[in-house]
């Protein structure tokens, strides 16, 4: 049970409830994610451009790599309820069983090339405390096995974003 209340889909505001009224009425349910949001449409809508810039739009990154990230980053910061939620997004995206499950066992298990591990690994090492001791040359590193620097960026801005969606599900307890 969450830590605070969270609003229903009728005590939603009205833009809200325009983004909400399609997944309630394909799915039956709105998640306690999209419900904590929804507490403000400043916050609700910050968040969806997010959602939608840097997960479900095309961009520099493979759907592939950019549900790895999401899943290796909730993992790491032990938000049960993210990792399940992109388990399931990462089927719809065709990502099979058994990557899934390397992904959740970790970079070592994975069966991709080195420079996707390598790139994962970084998006580990960002998604911590002490990120401000990544250096120059870790960055090099990864334009040397061909990421272009809005790759990275682009890597480095899901991390984040896996970090504020996971401290805001862990903090308010959501999926417990």
């Amino acid at each position: 049970m969450a830590h605070i209340a969270l609003p229903e889909f009728e005590e939603m505001s009205p833009a809200i409830a325009e983004k909400a009224r399609p997944i309630l009425e394909k799915t039956g349910k709105l998640g306690e994610i999209f419900k904590l949001l929804a507490l403000d449409e400043n916050i609700y809508f910050a968040t969806d451009g997010m959602v939608q810039g840097f997960l479900l739009n095309p961009t520099h990154l493979s759907y592939d790599i950019k549900e790895a990230i999401a899943l290796l980053i909730s993992k790491e910061n032990g938000c049960k309820m993210c990792v399940d939620v992109h388990k399931g997004i990462a089927k719809m995206l065709g990502l099979t069983e058994q990557r899934i499950e390397e992904i959740l066992q970790g970079v070592d298990a994975i069966s991709t090339s080195d420079a996707e591990k390598a790139l994962l690994n970084f998006c580990i090492k960002a998604s911590k405390k002490d990120n401000y001791k990544i250096l120059k040359e870790e960055i090099d590193e990864l334009k040397a096995l061909g990421y272009t620097d809005v790759q990275i960026v682009e890597a480095v801005a899901i991390t984040g974003y896996f970090n504020y969606i996971n401290t805001l599900s862990n903090v308010f307890a959501l999926g417990q």
